[in-house]
């Protein structure tokens, strides 16, 4: 059998459909929902993890077959391998390997999808690099691309660089998708886990326009007390917006 038709009756062998149904349901795959369409095999990661360890050397032509799917499963885990071989590739691969990450950006349409690839493909090659290509992402029409855009900075934030993370928070300050505000608070905070000054500068400058579950995470391991201040904050901003919007119309 080829190594392809094994990984993928690997899969189907160890498939629950009981889980398939939760994940299906967790992952939002209703009609008009983010991840309609998606068909799970309700395999949990760690699994998923485990098999892809077995599967290192598969081909990018296989890959990118599995990318293809509609199955959530086959996605992730040729996502996985294709971690792996990043991490093991001099450095002529990674430059293939991280372009073909991005060829097949539209492909990555899930959020544990971004979240597990983004950083250790897309982040670890852009490190030292023009990141202008973060910008086209964040800039995307596709939901998925402007995930990308903000969680591949997480590889520069763990090596203590906060510049483009606050670039790109700040270019999707008004996005207006949930996905996206969880997306960037989440990468805020883990800047304020290293810089608190460099977060809070962020904030005086910002909080008043975030929207409320992005500046939720962001604060999210602040003291009580200056959680309430910046949400204090938000409110304000809201209600002085309104403010001038009224006066504007009376005048």
């Amino acid at each position: 059998m080829q190594p392809m038709q094994q990984l993928i009756a690997d899969l189907r062998s160890i498939a629950n459909p009981d889980k398939a149904k939760i994940l299906s349901g967790f992952f939002k795959t209703g009609k008009g929902q983010y991840g309609e369409g998606d068909i799970f095999l309700g395999i949990v990661v760690p699994q998923q993890r485990k098999i892809a360890k077995e599967f290192g050397l598969l081909s990018l032509k296989d890959i990118k077959a599995l990318l293809s799917s509609r199955i959530h499963e086959h996605r992730l885990i040729a996502l996985l391998i294709l971690v792996q071989q990043y991490r093991k590739a001099e450095e002529r691969e990674k430059e293939r390997l991280a372009v073909f990450y991005l060829d097949h950006a539209t492909c990555i349409n899930n959020w544990d999808l971004v979240d597990l690839s983004a950083p250790y493909i897309l982040g670890e090659h852009l490190y030292g690099k023009d990141a202008a290509v973060l910008l086209r992402l964040a800039l995307s029409e596709n939901l998925w691309e402007r995930r990308i855009a903000i969680i591949a900075t997480f590889a520069f934030i763990r090596k203590n660089r906060f510049s483009e993370t606050l670039w790109i928070a700040e270019v999707l300050l008004r996005d207006q998708h949930d996905l996206i505000h969880k997306a960037v608070g989440w990468m805020l905070r883990e800047v304020g886990k290293r810089d608190i000054m460099s977060l809070e500068r962020f904030l005086k400058n910002h909080a008043d326009a975030m929207p409320r579950t992005m500046l939720r995470y962001a604060i999210e391991r602040f003291t009580a007390s200056k959680r309430q201040y910046w949400m204090a904050k938000k409110a304000g901003g809201r209600d002085t917006a309104a403010a001038r919007r009224s006066s504007s119309r009376i005048l």
